[in-house]
């Protein structure tokens, strides 16, 4: 493979690698050789079922407030591309096949970019699925148009060349936005390159921040290439994303650190589903009123990029005039941190209908609330007009509004809250004299436990007993749980294993016993948003 605007080619040696390398680099115009390194889609591996808990299936929509953007802008981003560079697609989906969208293979140069894996269907459908179709789910970039450039294999794994020709192929052809949902620990310069092609080309370049937060939290790659590691926002040559849940604070999974840009929604978002994509990796989820198409529920920091690379198209088509950086830095600034920058969501989680109003030079409407949450505690932040005060107001349970903060200057709070209830704040900016001016939508914040159950199996092999736990939870992620495994000894429960489940609920402990007998069960000690199950007891006897 060449790579001319890279000045990179690819070759595959027939003998010694180490040697090959070795001679090559030696002759002349060679300035390097170098080993591809592997890319993988920032996804967990599992889409769950699960209810809806009467909430639209599609609740990442109406929290970044794309729902409230106007609809010239929607129809405006017409003029906008975003790339999707991932495993391709599956074009017969009723909201990608609405937009017709141009595509090619990186693999196999060629038109042909079926999605077997499951993941580029599941990430454009959030960027660009169609807005206007009346089918399906809505994509967060309006009437951008969509080009799918497929660079992963169907088992989903990629290599810095396959990702760095994809990002030329597509500024070559027109993209202006070009989403990155993959990543890996390592870099390089055939990397570099392409990153540098597409930022001299004018092109925004949005990637997600990696889901290895508890196993090493690790720097991932392009997305610290675009927030440079020590950056703490500021800068960069792109936007690197992590990922936000229903209750306003960072996914368990999401990677943090100086090189996280902003978040957007990420746990258990619902996006369409390649036909092509096992069902055991994918399963379908109904969705009532859909006439097409399957559907299903996510959890990555792949999930949540696509969604800022489509406000990006929005706010390009809200202010044509804008650099790429500008656009970045308005996405940013108008995020949920009000322009603070915090290690965990960078600035905060993506509103699009302030970024737009932003970009067309007016203010959000109105007074604007959020909030994150931290187990029990919440924090408040508000953005108006300036105001000699604010008063702060809590209604639990659907009861009358009980004032939490009389009068303040300040623009942020945090209270702690009870378990057990839903709280829906507001905030009031008041005038001289102490009455109300103005009076924010509420924020609604749920401390409502899901139910949960949970298993245990075992196998036995000789002496060795494998036992595995699934933890079942309804409305919630049942991954990133720690369950305890204990034993029981004729008196007491003691704890004798610790594990946090996967993306799927399950944990496994593999244990070798002596000749007796025992009893065991798992137990989940509940959370501020699932409650506390245990499984029932086994009798083990060797």
């Amino acid at each position: 493979r060449r790579l001319p605007a890279l000045r990179a080619a690819v070759v595959r040696p027939a003998g010694d690698a180490a040697a090959f390398a070795a001679t090559v680099a030696a002759l002349p115009g060679i300035e390097r050789v170098e080993r591809q390194v592997a890319r993988r889609p920032a996804a967990e591996p599992a889409l769950v079922a699960q209810t809806f808990g009467g909430t639209a299936p599609q609740w990442q929509y109406a929290a970044t407030r794309s729902d409230a953007v106007p609809e010239a802008v929607l129809r405006a981003a017409a003029g906008v591309t975003i790339a999707v560079i991932d495993t391709g697609a599956d074009l017969e989906a009723p909201d990608l096949a609405a937009k017709a969208p141009a595509a090619y293979s990186i693999r196999t140069r060629t038109g042909d970019v079926r999605d077997r894996n499951g993941h580029g269907t599941f990430v454009a459908s959030l960027a660009a699925g169609s807005t206007t179709n009346g089918d399906g789910i809505v994509g967060a970039g309006g009437d951008a148009r969509l080009l799918i450039v497929q660079a992963g294999a169907a088992s989903g794994s990629f290599t810095d060349v396959d990702e760095a020709a994809a990002i030329v192929w597509a500024v070559d052809h027109g993209a202006r936005i070009l989403n990155l949902s993959l990543g890996g620990p390592d870099t390089s310069v055939i990397e570099q390159r392409a990153v540098d092609y597409a930022v001299g080309k004018g092109a925004l370049l949005v990637a997600a921040v990696g889901n290895d937060h508890d196993n090493g939290n690790r720097l991932e790659y392009p997305a610290a290439l675009l927030q440079p590691p020590g950056s703490h926002g500021a800068g960069g040559r792109g936007l690197a994303v992590g990922a936000s849940t229903r209750s306003g604070i960072r996914a368990w999974f999401s990677n943090t650190g100086s090189y996280v840009s902003l978040a957007a929604p990420g746990e258990d978002v619902f996006g369409a589903v390649s036909s092509l994509a096992p069902a055991s990796r994918y399963p379908r989820v109904p969705l009532a009123g859909a006439t097409a198409g399957l559907y299903g529920i996510g959890s990555g920091t792949s999930y949540a990029a696509p969604q800022v690379a489509g406000a990006a198209a929005l706010v390009w088509a809200a202010n044509p005039s804008l650099t790429a950086g500008e656009v970045a830095d308005v996405l940013e600034q108008t995020a949920s941190g009000s322009g603070l920058w915090t290690n965990e969501l960078g600035f905060g989680i993506l509103d699009v209908a302030a970024a737009v109003a932003r970009a067309q030079g007016s203010a959000p409407e109105g007074l604007r609330l959020a909030g994150t949450r931290q187990g029990r505690r919440i924090t408040l932040s508000w953005s108006s007009a300036p105001a000699p005060s604010w008063r702060v107001s809590v209604s639990r349970d659907g009861s009358p509004d009980e004032i939490l903060t009389p009068a303040t200057r300040s623009t942020s709070a945090s209270y702690s809250l009870s378990g057990g209830s839903v709280y829906r704040f507001r905030v009031a900016a008041l005038d001289e004299t102490g009455s109300e001016r103005e009076v924010s939508r509420p924020l609604t914040i749920s401390l409502l436990r899901a139910r949960s159950q949970l298993a245990l199996s075992a196998i036995r092999v000789g002496r060795h007993v494998r036992l595995r736990s699934t933890l079942t939870v309804a409305e919630a992620s049942p991954g990133g749980r720690q369950l305890l495994l204990e034993a029981f000894d004729g008196s007491r429960w003691s704890v004798a294993g610790r594990e946090r489940t996967n993306g799927t609920g399950t944990a496994e402990w593999r244990v070798e016993l002596r000749r007796g007998a025992y009893r065991v069960r798992a137990r989940f000690a509940g959370t501020d948003d699932v409650s506390p199950a245990t499984s029932r007891a086994l009798d083990l006897r060797l």
